[in-house]
This record gives C-alpha cells, structure tokens and sequence, in this order.
C-alpha cells in the first residue's frame, strides 16, 4: 500500500490489503473509500471493523465519474472528519479515481476547487488531478456542492 498524507484529515493512496487496516487504523482512519470497479473492498475482520464504501468506478475518459458519487463519499467523509475520524481515499494507483474523491473531500471542508488539486499534486507528486477527464470532474462537482450548500 502507496499513500500520501494530503491534510490532517485525508489520506489517498492505493488499495490496502486487509493486513493493512490496523496500519490505517493507527493513523486514525476510520473510512476508506474504495473507487475501483474492478476490485470490491475486503471486510475488515478487525474490531471495530474500519468503514468501508465502495463506490464502483471507471478509470476512463469515456465513463466519467458521476457526480453522485463523489457527492455520496464526500457526504461520508463530512460525517466520519465531524466524528473525530480520518478518511482514506483510493482506486488503483492512487492517480486519478482516488484524487477526484480527495479533491471532493477537501472542497467539501470548504477548500478552493484549483487549491485542492494543487495541494494534492504536490502532496502526492504522482497523482494527476489535472488530467484532461479528471479535473472537469472535479470543478463539476465543486459547481454543484457549492450551488447545494446552504448560505
């Protein structure tokens, strides 16, 4: 497991092993969103088992990842940063699925759309925020999280 801290709050990286939940665990993680579609998350056998949701997606330009999702994980993430946890957010390589889901998690806290993807571009020099069919995802969804926000 490859991963990067980006805030107090936010982890992203690449699939954890679930040998590697204590890991997690330790470094006060209490949700792990998994965006793979090809690889669903293993139960955490431990107790408390960490949370996990998966929420299914594509690494492709031709399947964008929908809106609703990123809304759903980051309303997730709100709640478990709200109880004292941290998040941990992951697809494959910890490039692009994963990214977009950090990136919603942080302008869900309130972060800028163009800050959170250059804080994690330089927190995680790997990850690509800015790819040409990740960051429209990212600046729609930061559209439409603002537009929904109460004043």
């Amino acid at each position: 497991m490859d991963f990067s801290r980006i805030t107090d709050d936010l982890f992203i990286g690449t699939t954890p092993d679930v040998r590697e939940y204590n890991r997690l665990r330790k470094l006060g993680v209490r949700l792990v969103i998994n965006m793979r579609w090809e690889h669903r998350p293993q139960p955490d056998p431990h107790d408390p088992p960490l949370s996990l949701l998966w929420l299914p997606t594509f690494d492709s330009p031709f399947l964008p990842i929908p809106g609703r999702k990123l809304i759903q994980g980051a309303q997730a993430a709100l709640k478990t940063i709200r109880d004292g946890g941290r998040v941990y957010t992951h697809c494959a390589g910890g490039r692009h699925r994963g990214v977009a889901m950090g990136a919603a998690v942080l302008i869900a806290q309130g972060h800028d759309p163009q800050e959170s993807m250059h804080l994690i571009a330089r927190r995680r020099s790997f990850a690509d925020p800015f790819a040409f069919y990740i960051r429209p995802r990212i600046l729609k969804f930061a559209r439409h999280w603002n537009q929904a926000r109460p004043a």
